[in-house]
């Protein structure tokens, strides 16, 4: 009797599994259905690939690079036809070279994985003409294009920026699949005015290009800045740029210290968050961010060197000057600001003339008049003549000479 009971009891837990491993079975089919109804096919959108690719993301930003590189090799691995992987590459070497977009050690590696994503992405185009393809042509060529113009190739710019359009053009309609099909429409609505006010000897070449909408830029790169997957940073990167050229100081503020929370170890968010904070006379918050920076100088971080070492030094140097009457503490900080600039070749950057002229006014505190003259005279030869420190040196070379006069 037991036996029997228990016979018919292990038939019903047979059953029950089939039962419900056949459902899960359904279940895990209808999900696999609802994933390809709702990526529409594109890689960009699979849920699976953004789980993958989240850490290694987050690694990029914060500038540890072998951990990005790594698993972006590993997805390589899993998707060797597709463009995603030589593109996100790609974006390391880009990363490796915002501190210091002079720099040119990375320039080769970068056109390289680019060019292999664009392989790999007209493939895709010419097979069915799915709109992640164009997304990746037009990012690529894009990437290319800021990378010639960093380097003044403006023929080889202007060609990778028409490139880039034409298959933005393709990728527009399907906009609405993905904020990230916004991220290149954004750029463009603002950067066309930029180059339009900006640069006056490429304006006849903005004739190749349709007409664009400012206002409409901003806004695309700021609903990507929050609504997208992979291009979320690159929008705010782009728009901690953009508020600080229009004069947004608040949206500039917010932003930096956000980005510069998340990525704590990126050197382009930290010091522009000393920069906001600076501005906005935060200044608690903007000396212990520059100190962070320094120290990381000092400790040769990642990432961290004399772009934003010009940027900390003179925050500080400007504060022991200006606010807590420290000469002495001010002409290390301005020196180093000055080291900094020569160090990277920025003797044109505002910081480095500031530099100068805080030396100079230091030294005429002091009563050495001759080097407060010489210092005075070295900003009037070099800087442009309507900015405040022409202005402010020129008043204050007068006063020197008459101060020397009457020692003397």
């Amino acid at each position: 009797m037991r036996s029997r009971y228990r016979l018919r009891s292990y038939v019903l837990l047979l059953s029950f599994l089939s039962l419900s491993f056949l459902s899960l079975g359904q279940w895990w089919k209808k999900t696999e259905e609802a994933e390809k109804e709702r990526s529409k096919g594109m890689l960009l959108l699979t849920s699976e690939v953004q789980i993958e690719a989240t850490n290694a993301i987050n690694q990029l930003y914060n500038f540890k690079f072998p951990e990005a590189e790594r698993e972006f090799n590993y997805l390589k691995v899993k998707h060797p036809d597709h463009p995603l992987p030589d593109f996100l590459l790609g974006l390391v070497q880009w990363w490796k070279m915002v501190p210091n977009t002079q720099n040119e050690v990375y320039d080769d590696r970068l056109l390289e994985y680019m060019d292999r994503s664009i392989s790999k992405a007209e493939k895709i185009w010419d097979d069915t003409e799915n709109p992640e393809a164009a997304f990746f042509m037009a990012a690529a060529y894009g990437f290319k294009g800021r990378l010639h113009a960093e380097r003044k190739h403006w023929a080889r710019a202007t060609l990778a920026a028409k490139s880039a359009l034409k298959y933005l053009e393709y990728s527009r309609e399907f906009a609405d699949f993905s904020p990230e099909l916004m991220f290149g429409d954004g750029l463009y609505n603002y950067y066309y005015h930029f180059i339009k006010q900006n640069f006056k000897l490429l304006r006849p070449v903005l004739w190749l290009f349709p007409k664009a909408n400012k206002q409409q830029g901003i806004e695309q790169l700021e609903k990507v800045s929050y609504q997208a997957f992979y291009t979320r940073t690159e929008a705010r990167y782009f728009l901690l740029q953009i508020y600080a050229m229009e004069n947004m100081s608040e949206k500039s503020y917010e932003l930096a210290k956000y980005t510069h929370q998340n990525y704590p170890d990126n050197p382009f968010f930290e010091r522009y968050h000393a920069r906001s904070a600076f501005m906005l006379g935060k200044l608690d918050e903007a000396m212990e961010v520059s100190k962070s920076i320094l120290s990381k100088i000092d400790n040769h971080q990642v990432g961290y060197e004399g772009v934003s070492g010009r940027y900390a030094s003179y925050i500080l140097g400007y504060y022991q000057l200006y606010i807590f009457r420290n000469p002495a503490e001010a002409k290390i900080y301005f020196q180093k600001c000055m080291d900094f600039s020569i160090q990277t070749g920025s003797l044109e950057s505002g910081y480095y003339w500031a530099s100068v002229l805080g030396l100079a006014r230091i030294a005429y505190q002091e009563g050495d008049y001759d080097v407060a003259v010489d210092h005075c005279k070295e900003v009037m030869d070099k800087a442009d003549k309507k900015t405040s420190q022409y202005t402010d040196a020129k008043k204050l070379l007068s006063e020197a000479k008459k101060a020397r006069r009457k020692k003397k």
